[in-house]
Parts: structure tokens; C-alpha cells; sequence
């Protein structure tokens, strides 16, 4: 029987081999099937919460571990959809991006209001759905970057949401507004019993130099990811770690010499786990977001990523357009290449 391993590149394989010197694996809360009991139940959540934190977590290939696989396309908006649907037509009629998730056994569906109000009540009761509440459109010239509501918390729970995600983009000039705003929807989330999920995304033309793009440093999105757990997420996505250092080398923020020496390394692993441990040492989900698609290598990219997430104490992918940006068959094959990694006992925590 052909394993999800095979056929890797030597680098991915390395990932498998890799353990983590810096902070233990003992020290992390692990996903798994009683995750929910363990970390969620002691909490603040309500009992409405927690059965919509049910929902997410059982629904899927992945029901019952622990793990997530969630399916987002809200790229129409923010990236326009000529740009996102133009590699696959057929996404444009909503629809399809259901039908994707669900033969893709996504655990929910994350997509816009626009798009969950013309087949709610269709597949409300099929699959959870995840409403994104604020999105930064770029059809203003020039274009800004600002995350701004396109709803209200109450529409997305009378379209049958089991979750709101929202954005902010920490470090910009607009993000004190946008903390509130999100802080004040998802504590009205919890009122009405449905779970939160928040995009900790950084935004600052600083943030990027001529030689690195400390957007995706681990030290910036790692705070980010704890003001987020702050705010009231339930579940964090972040974009994979690829460099750190933006706090000492921009010159701003408080740091100590243990974030760089002792609790992370270069390798993406250790990294991630920077991300984790700012997640309240996991207690929070993290779940890494998949990328954008870059053709043939989209697989064994997808792979690799989500073994760095599991490895690192993640809880799954968020992964969109390198799922519906190819053939419907396709997009659904790698979605299960994805949740196959989180189904294979034998890759653990490093």
C-alpha cells in the first residue's frame, strides 16, 4: 500500500528525522482525541461553544483527532476573484467550493458571506461553515491594506455558522482598531455559541527589508499569534515561519536573549514551535496556512507543511487556493495528501 511518504523529496524526508532541542515536546498541550475535554472544558467557553468547537473538530477524515482541514477561499475578495478563479472557472459559482470541501472530508469550509448566502440552506446541515466577517478588499487606488467588517456576527449565525474567523493585521497603523473590533465580534461569537478563529496576520511595510521579509519572521508572528489567544480566538492561523529576528533587527518591541538562542533555532520546525508555544504552549490550536499554488510541486509544498505543523505541535492546515486553483479531482486528492499526514502515527512531535 502506497504511503503518504513516498516519493518525497530528501528535504521534506529530513523534516522526519529532525528533534527539537529547544523547547521540549513535553512541554506542549497535544492534540489528540480528548483535546477538547482537556483544554477547551476547564475554560471560560460556554456549553454552546463547546458543542460548535465539537462540530469543527469531529466532522471529516480528520474527526476525532485532534487535527483540523479546513478549506478557505476568500481569495475573491482579497486577492479579486478574476486573479483566484481564473486557474479554475468553476469557482466562481460558490457552490463548488462546498462541493470541494466536502469531497475533499474538509473538518469545515471557510469562505464569505456572499457565498455561504446562496447555498446555506443547502449544505448548512453538511458541513461546518466557517463565516469570514472582515476581509481587505483592493479595489481602492491605490491600494491600502486594511481589514474592514463586511457583516455582522448575528447574519453569519442565522446562515448556520458553527464559526466566525476574522483578520487583524497586527503592526499596522489600523490594527488597534481592528483588536477591538474583532475582540468585540467574537466575545458576541460566544454569546451566540459559536467558536472563533482568528487570521493573526502582521502588516508593515518596516516589517520588510532588502533581504528579508520579516512578515513571516517567528518572533513577530509568534506575539502575534498570542495576542490573538488574547482576544478570545479559538483556533489561530498563521502563515508557516520562515526567518526570525524582526524584533531585535527592526530595533523595536521588548525581547530577551532566550527567544533566539533557546526556544528556536533556523530550523522550520523549531521555528513553528515558537508559534505554538505562543499559543499558550498549545492549549489554543495553531494551524498553519498552505500557500499560494505554484503549479507542479503543489503536493510534496502542501506535504511538507503540514508535516513542519505537526511536527512542531500544530493542529492541522488551512489550505485554499492550492486546492481550487487546479482540476476539481486534483484539488480534492490534495486535500487527503494533506490530512494523510495528520492520519500516519508514525510522524510525531519532534
Amino acid at each position: 500500500m502506497a504511503s503518504i511518504l513516498d516519493d518525497l523529496a530528501p528535504e521534506t524526508l529530513a523534516l522526519l528525522e529532525h528533534q527539537c532541542h529547544t523547547i521540549p515536546k513535553e512541554q506542549l498541550h497535544r492534540p489528540g482525541p480528548d483535546f477538547l475535554d482537556d483544554y477547551f472544558v476547564p475554560s471560560s467557553r460556554s456549553p454552546q461553544v463547546l458543542r460548535s468547537l465539537g462540530q469543527l473538530y469531529n466532522h471529516g477524515r480528520l474527526a476525532g483527532t485532534g487535527y483540523l482541514s479546513i478549506l478557505p477561499v476568500d481569495q475573491g475578495i482579497e486577492h479579486t476573484a478574476g486573479a483566484s478563479f481564473g486557474p479554475n472557472p468553476m469557482y466562481f459559482d460558490p457552490e463548488n467550493i462546498i462541493r470541494l470541501a466536502l469531497e475533499g472530508d474538509c473538518n469545515a469550509v471557510a469562505t464569505t458571506f456572499g457565498t455561504f448566502g446562496t447555498v446555506a440552506r443547502r449544505y448548512a446541515h453538511k458541513i461546518p461553515f466557517l463565516v469570514k466577517i472582515n476581509h481587505n478588499e483592493l479595489l481602492t487606488y491605490p491600494n491600502t491594506y486594511d481589514q474592514i467588517l463586511f457583516g455582522s456576527v448575528e447574519k453569519a449565525w442565522n446562515l448556520g455558522a458553527t464559526a466566525v474567523g476574522a483578520t487583524v493585521y497586527f503592526g499596522s497603523e489600523e490594527s488597534n482598531r481592528q483588536i477591538q473590533e474583532v475582540a468585540a465580534a467574537f466575545e458576541r461569537a460566544h454569546e451566540l455559541g459559536m467558536a472563533t478563529v482568528l487570521w493573526c496576520y502582521t502588516r508593515n511595510n518596516a516589517f520588510k527589508t532588502k533581504d528579508k521579509d520579516f512578515h513571516v519572521a517567528a518572533d513577530l508572528t509568534g506575539q502575534a499569534n498570542h495576542l490573538g489567544v488574547t482576544i478570545g480566538a479559538d483556533i489561530i492561523k498563521q502563515k508557516l515561519p520562515e526567518n526570525n529576528g524582526g524584533f531585535s533587527t527592526l530595533g523595536f518591541g521588548k525581547t530577551h536573549p532566550a527567544m533566539y538562542s533557546q526556544l528556536a533555532s533556523d530550523h522550520p520546525i523549531d521555528l513553528t514551535r515558537y508559534q505554538v508555544a505562543n499559543c499558550y504552549m498549545g492549549r489554543i490550536g495553531l494551524i498553519n496556512s498552505g500557500g499560494e499554488s505554484l503549479g507542479n510541486g503543489d503536493r510534496d509544498a502542501a506535504i511538507k507543511t503540514a508535516i513542519i505543523n505537526k511536527r512542531a505541535g500544530g493542529q492541522g492546515l488551512i489550505s485554499g487556493r492550492k486546492a481550487f486553483q487546479r482540476p476539481f479531482a486534483e484539488g480534492v486528492a490534495l486535500l487527503h495528501a494533506i490530512q494523510d499526514v495528520y492520519l500516519d502515527d508514525s510522524i510525531t512531535l519532534a
